[in-house]
This record gives structure tokens, sequence and C-alpha cells, in this order.
């Protein structure tokens, strides 16, 4: 099966890193929008169009299957991709309900950190309500973190300077969990872990997001150790040159240590 996923840059190769370690006998394409990136900071018109030609361009290169991996793609276009096209589409949304369940302490909080897009979009707004979570849920918009990663910037004193500053205006001892609205934000799990306090645990949506695309899917999880079958393709038809591509595999290395950080 070919699978296609789909980021405004290079944040989604987390969530193909998530794939990758469960359907290695498949085949993925990955399109990065990076002349378009950050979505976070672009208009909602903006962000249907440019969501939809590269899930389109996707679906016309034999994805039997696209992982929209982006929220603030998936939180401003989801619905329209689907209502227009026919292939399964699994979009990404901030793992607010798995902190909620796995909370032992209804008086601590959630914090919820993303782009300025997702942070002030209705989907997040109806999942934080429809968990009755409003009481329990803080939202912080980060939006540097984006170019940030962007530029290849993870664990620099800019980056850490900058979460220290944002963080700081919450009292963490009152929060439980720390929720990656954003796949970008992967890639500064270890800094984010050297900043908050040990009580916080860190949540994404990666697995949650592969599991139902598993499922929706019929998939098995797979238990051969495979070479990965992924061609990548940035903002149109164009090919990622060899730079960009030791770019990638530096960073899917850097998010395989991610993974692990929680």
């Amino acid at each position: 099966m070919k699978i296609g996923i789909f980021d405004s840059g290079l944040g989604g190769l987390s969530v193909l890193n998530e794939a990758l370690s469960k359907l290695s006998e498949h085949e993925f394409l990955y399109y990065a929008d990076v002349k378009n990136v950050p979505y976070g900071q672009k208009s909602r018109d903006e962000i249907l169009k440019f969501s939809f030609d590269a899930v389109k361009f996707l679906i016309e290169n034999g994805s039997n299957a696209v992982v929209v991996a982006c929220n603030t793609a998936t939180s401003v276009a989801i619905k329209d991709i689907r209502a227009k096209l026919s292939v399964p589409i699994i979009g990404m949304e901030p793992a607010i309900k798995k902190a909620h369940d796995l909370s032992y302490n209804d008086a601590l909080k959630t914090l919820v950190i993303a782009t300025p897009v997702t942070v002030n979009g209705a989907k997040l707004k109806e999942l934080i309500i429809n968990l009755h979570a409003k009481d329990k849920t803080e939202l912080l918009a980060l939006p540097r973190l984006v170019n940030f990663a962007e530029n290849g910037e993870f664990d620099t004193e800019n980056v850490k300077s900058y979460l220290k500053e944002e963080l700081a205006k919450f009292d963490l001892s009152k929060f439980g969990f720390l929720v990656l609205g954003c796949t970008h934000f992967n890639y500064f799990k270890d800094s984010l872990r050297e900043i908050l306090p040990s009580n916080i645990s860190i949540i994404d949506g990666n697995e949650g997001t592969i599991n139902r695309l598993i499922s929706e899917l019929g998939l098995k999880i797979s238990t051969l150790d495979q070479a990965p079958k992924v061609r990548f393709f940035y903002s149109g038809d164009e090919v990622f040159s060899k730079f960009e591509l030791d770019k990638i595999s530096r960073n899917l290395t850097h998010l395989k240590k991610m993974r692990a950080i929680c």
C-alpha cells in the first residue's frame, strides 16, 4: 500500500517516523510545503488551498490514503478535503484526550502548545468542550518554534530562552501534561524536558494518528525490520536535492531520539 503524508514543512517527519516504526513494509510519499511554511500565520483561505493542493498531489501520485500531519491544516481544512476527495484522509489532533485519560489528579491542568491558527481555531475549542476539559486546559501559541524547526535549530540557547520566557507565563506546578499541538514541536522534546518540572509529562499525537490510520485501513503492524521506502516531494512536483535529503535524514535521526522522551 502507498501512504501519503503531508505537512507544511518538516514537522510531519515525526509522524512519518512513527509510521515507519509500525508499517515498514508499506511505501510512503512525503510532501512538505516548504515554500509556504509556516501555515500557523497564514489566512484560512491560503491554508485551504495549500492543503487541498498537497493532498490532491499525493493522491494523483498513487497514495491510497493520506495523513495530514499538520495540526494547523487539519484544524482549518480537513472537513473540506474529506468532502472533495474520496480516499481515507487521517488528520492530526492535539492529544488532549490522552492527557485527560492519563490524568490521575483532577486538580492538575493540561497545557497545549500549538500554532496561533490551531490555538484560535474552532476545532480545538470544540475538542476541549466535548471533553469537558475547559477548566483544566490552557493554550499557548508558540509560532517561533516552527521557524526554529525548519532551520534545524533544536536545542540552542535561542530556543531554550524562547521556551523559558513563554512557559514562565504559567505556574507549571499546577500542570500534569504538556501536549504538543504541532508536529514541528516534537523536535524540541529534549529542550522542553530540560525546562519543565518533572511532574509534567510531554504528550504528542503521533502514535494516536498512526494507530487510527492502521485501524481505518485494516493494516497490521509490521514485525520485519525493513529499509524504509519513502519518496520526498516539496511544494509542487519537485523532488528534494541531495543536500535536502541529507537534512531530512538528520532530522529523522533526531526524531528517533525524541520519541523516547515523555
